[in-house]
């Protein structure tokens, strides 16, 4: 696929204009995250419009996304940036498409395996909407773009939500009806990404290279998406050198830019080189562990809460609130997020502790969620389970962003996030495919409390062991002063 035929490739110099290609990508974001019908999903599979069983939807159907989008994530990452980024954000607007067709049309097990599928590819394609604006942008721009965007998919799914919520609740409107906005919205989205410009460059298979260019370096701090120069001052982790400075600032007239065409096969070795070098630091190392380790729970529980409410308080007999819940719950979040971005704390000595005591929290949700056969307290858990986790997130996105460059901050979230659906796989295939054990919706969200409270006695303890080795270290510092 291609961008408009005559469309003129977008720049990325620091006098492009911005603004349009931002305001088309957060048009599209939002759009794509306007589906009503979502919070609603279990509630009108098991009903009258598809009917079918507890065992289909949760055993045999709900499988099939975590399959797919472990099994495209990886070719999916490379064809975004092969590809430059536009065709893969067309590619997931088509796949929506089609997931909410065949939701609205399809019937049988089969189908909805098959729209399993594809909403496992619209999930793996989301890097190209994440990493399509830093293609078209300055870099200083990125800070401010990036919190566009994702604001963007937040406020198109609370509206989503809401809407959904109150057309069902209010209105009295059908599932039916719902997700003929769900696909009107994402047919908008997909007709908008169309006039998205087309990227002259990508991060790893083309660089736009001008001669003659300066060799100054700078450096890019990916918290908070500013350029800054090498300050001797300021402290940084330990071989910081060797993963921030990259040549940004490359001078020369635009009329001599070419793309610099970079063969795969180095680009691969290069991203393997990386890769090794990233993880060799255990500051990195520990939270790339909990990021995985974290977001495969994560998946698994908002993949099923729906079906554990269903269970609690079948929808077919009284009023449900699902989208209202999912309303709550991201926007608690997203102030949560905003709050922990003001807090002032020594993540390097503490981050690990807090991970600990966090992820007990998470577990107790969880645990309260499954055994308190309340639906509203299996709400109230519900949206404390996603606070706790947004913000660590948050938090655990800082300290791997922090002293990394553009390109090892994606090779490191997108490997966090391979292991992390390899490790969902194996917990889907073990505990709910019905080629493994296939258990109830509570033995499962029971095995998923434990999980958590094994994440959190792990981080304990690795906490307790980093505090206790830098309380030694000081102490042999201090002895040779005494003496």
């Amino acid at each position: 696929m291609a961008g408009p035929r005559g469309a003129r490739p977008a720049r990325s110099g620091p006098g492009c204009c911005w603004a349009l290609p931002t305001g088309l990508l957060c048009a599209y974001g939002f759009f794509c995250s306007v589906r009503p019908s979502e919070p609603f999903l279990t509630r009108y599979l098991l009903g009258p419009h598809k009917n079918l069983s507890e065992t289909q939807v949760f055993n045999e159907i709900y499988p099939v996304w975590t399959y797919s989008y472990l099994a495209l994530l990886f070719p999916v990452f490379l064809a975004t940036d092969y590809l430059r980024y536009k065709p893969v954000v067309l590619l997931q607007g088509l796949s929506l498409i089609i997931t909410w067709f065949l939701l609205l049309y399809a019937q049988g097990l089969r189908a909805f395996q098959l729209l399993e599928f594809f909403y496992g590819m619209g999930t793996a394609t989301d890097i190209a909407y994440y990493s399509y604006i830093y293609s078209v942008v300055d870099v200083d721009l990125y800070r401010k773009v990036t919190s566009y965007c994702r604001s963007a998919t937040l406020v198109g799914y609370t509206v989503g939500s809401v809407c959904g919520q109150l057309l069902v609740s209010l209105a009295g409107w059908s599932l039916f009806s719902l997700n003929v906005i769900s696909l009107t919205s994402v047919s908008v989205a997909f007709g908008t990404a169309w006039f998205l410009p087309m990227p002259r460059k990508s991060l790893f298979f083309h660089h736009a290279a001008a001669q003659p260019f300066s060799l100054e370096m700078k450096v890019m701090d990916c918290k908070n998406g500013a350029i800054v120069q090498d300050q001797p001052g300021v402290p940084r982790v330990p071989g910081w050198e060797d993963e921030v400075k990259m040549p940004l600032n490359r001078e020369g007239h635009p009329a001599e830019k070419k793309e610099q065409k970079v063969d795969a096969l180095k680009v691969l070795k290069d991203l393997w080189r990386d890769f090794l070098q990233c993880y060799s630091s255990r500051t990195m190392l520990c939270w790339s562990v909990w990021w995985a380790l974290s977001t495969c729970g994560y998946f698994q529980v908002i993949n099923y809460a729906q079906g554990l409410w269903e269970m609690v308080l079948p929808s077919h007999s009284t009023e449900i609130y699902n989208g209202g819940v999912e309303a709550a719950s991201t926007l608690l979040g997203a102030v949560a997020v905003f709050v922990v971005g003001h807090i002032k704390t020594s993540w390097a000595m503490w981050g690990e502790v807090a991970l600990a005591l966090f992820s007990f929290l998470i577990a107790a949700a969880v645990y309260i969620m499954d055994t308190v056969h309340n639906i509203w307290v299996c709400y109230a858990s519900y949206v404390v389970f996603r606070i706790i986790y947004m913000l660590l997130i948050t938090i655990a996105t800082f300290q791997i962003a922090t002293n990394l460059s553009v390109e090892r901050y994606a090779l490191v979230f997108g490997v966090n996030t391979f292991i992390a659906l390899a490790l969902q796989t194996l917990l889907t295939l073990i505990v709910v495919d019905a080629s493994g054990l296939g258990l109830d919706i509570f033995t499962q969200f029971m095995i998923y409390a434990s999980y958590f409270a094994a994440i959190s006695l792990v981080f304990l303890g690795s906490g307790l062991y980093s505090i206790m080795r830098a309380h030694r270290r000081q102490v042999q510092n201090r002895s040779p002063e005494s003496c």
